[in-house]
């Protein structure tokens, strides 16, 4: 069930009507009922996989939780008769117990994830070793991709590392649980929320609130409006730009480079704006997974603007637990020892970050692309660590321009440029080919002839259209990405939501007019295609 999807609407006004109809205390219950016939919509045989983590998940809290209670009544019975010493061994014993338990749950479901996700990946590059020497291939089994399994087992494995660490309470409830596992919103893109957070919202009871209910639906309708308008419209000139496999090179790789970033964009924050709506009309306060990342002024910034959410469960789940841990220490000390401290300082923490980075890479996708784009996100930010001290002798020597509005915009297209670059290699899914076409861009042969096809197509009178889109497609475009600029650019400053909630009467207008610009400009019909998001499509 598609959130673009008639019948996902439908679903949507029930449950906002039943959910304020039906007992404050069977509130969850009913999120639980709705999350798992949205999720049985995605195909039956998708329910065991979410029952697996859910169920697994459940039981090894509770041991954890269970062995860290009888842990502290040891310690409380005996505290006069033990030394200093031993209280502190039977800790270091007892954690190791636990983070045992911790380790079966999380190779159980991290390896059903790399099973179903990275199989295929894995078995096609051992059939490309084996071609080299003529041997037989390896036959590539045919497996299902549960919906949103990337976003529910890392959000699961988040709580399971809560627990295990006393940042959170064990649930006593499985059926709690499978609700915190499962909330149907955010199953398809995230956000990545936290048990500490999320669990205390969803099982609380909900009045009607006007107020919170209009914010909702206003999210709604303005996440639908950067999908349908947005995002599915310019998709038909990306398609036009990669041609059937056949992309078109030169300074079309510039074009696809901005058309891509504002579908993704529109796509990405589209989606989060649904979700986080529908959230909100219920009552629960999700996690803003974007803050305008486009006025970033380097990678680093851009990172905590863009798909935030998953950024921090890598550095607080990935990063900072492969930076201390004992071999990453004894690297530390080996590498201080052997290159200096001023090197040798660097290499745990860079090996650190290209792991977390190959990782992030990886969740992306199961192919090398996405492994590159990791990769290459990394490799900008450590150049950029480095040349920090450089920087900052250069606004020292020129604090008039480096302190410029002019000179902030130039960061900030610099990092919207940069950032589009290694974002193609989403388009293009092949490394050798995107690096073909980011070299056509300043090849002067490549330069001459694409600049006289652009020119012939922008004057072709036969067609009518520039890059697949009709000139009132292009109006609606300019226009609704301008719209998405003002508003999100006044939105940083102060709340929209809250200045127009003090006039209702021109609130309401302007949601009757989303919801009408939706109707009539997104794109629907032949031609278009009002496909899935996609982050639900990795």
């Amino acid at each position: 069930m598609l959130f673009t999807s008639y019948g996902f609407v439908a679903f949507l006004c029930a449950l906002f009507v039943v959910y304020y109809v039906v007992p404050k205390k069977a509130q969850w219950w009913l999120l639980l009922g709705a999350s798992y016939v949205f999720y049985a919509f995605a195909g039956l045989e998708c329910l065991a996989f979410i029952l697996v983590t859910t169920v697994s998940s459940y039981f090894i809290a509770r041991v954890m939780d269970g062995m860290r209670r009888r842990e502290e009544d040891y310690l409380t019975v005996n505290r006069d008769k033990m030394e200093k010493e031993e209280r502190k061994k039977y800790k270091t014993a007892a954690k190791k117990r636990r983070f045992l338990v911790l380790i079966a749950g999380l190779v159980l479901n991290f390896g059903i994830l790399a099973v179903l996700k990275y199989t295929a990946f894995a078995l096609n590059n051992v059939n490309s070793v084996i071609g080299l020497f003529g041997g037989r291939r390896i036959s590539i089994p045919e497996l299902i991709l549960p919906l949103g399994i990337s976003f529910y087992i890392f959000q699961t494995m988040g709580y399971l590392i809560d627990v295990y660490r006393q940042k959170t309470e064990a649930e006593r409830n499985p059926f709690r649980l499978a609700l915190f596992v499962s909330f149907f919103p955010q199953l398809i893109q995230g956000p990545i929320s936290r048990h500490s957070d999320l669990a205390p919202q969803l099982f609380a009871p909900h009045k009607f609130d006007s107020r919170g209910f209009g914010y909702g639906i206003q999210r709604i309708l303005w996440g639908y409006f950067k999908k349908l308008v947005i995002a599915d419209r310019v998709m038909v000139a990306i398609k036009f730009l990669l041609n059937d496999g056949a992309p078109m090179s030169g300074f079309y790789v510039l074009l696809l480079i901005l058309i891509y970033s504002i579908q993704i964009y529109a796509d990405f924050t589209g989606g989060i704006d649904i979700t986080i709506g529908i959230a909100e009309a219920l009552g629960i306060r999700l996690k803003e997974n974007f803050k305008n990342p486009f006025s970033s002024k380097s990678t680093k910034e851009y990172w905590n603007r863009w798909h935030i959410t998953m950024g921090t469960w890598f550095t607080d789940y990935v990063f900072y637990p492969l930076s201390v841990c004992k071999p990453m220490l004894k690297l530390s000390k080996f590498s201080r020892r052997v290159f200096g401290n001023n090197v040798g300082k660097r290499i745990p923490l860079y090996t650190a970050t290209i792991v977390t980075w190959f990782l992030t890479g990886l969740w992306h996708g199961a192919s090398w692309n996405f492994i590159v784009w990791g990769l290459l996100n990394c490799a900008v930010i450590l150049v950029s660590q480095e040349l920090e001290p450089l920087y900052k002798i250069f606004r020292a020597k020129f604090p008039r321009l480096t302190g410029s509005w002019g000179y902030g915009k130039f960061m900030a297209i610099r990092t919207f440029l940069l950032m589009g670059l290694i974002r193609s290699l989403d388009c293009y899914r092949n490394v050798r080919m995107t690096f073909s076409m980011w070299w056509s861009m300043i090849s002067k042969q490549n330069i001459g002839r694409v600049f006289r096809q652009f020119g012939a197509m922008i004057s072709s009178p036969e067609k009518n259209t520039f890059l697949g889109l009709s000139l009132s497609d292009c109006i609606i475009v300019a226009v609704s990405v301008m719209t998405v600029a003002i508003v999100s650019s006044m939105s940083a400053k102060e709340s929209v939501r809250e200045r127009l909630y003090k006039k209702p009467v021109l609130m309401w207008s302007l949601c009757g007019l989303l919801f009408f610009a939706i109707i009539l400009f997104g794109a629907y019909g032949i031609g278009y295609d009002a496909s899935q998001f996609i982050y639900d499509q990795f």
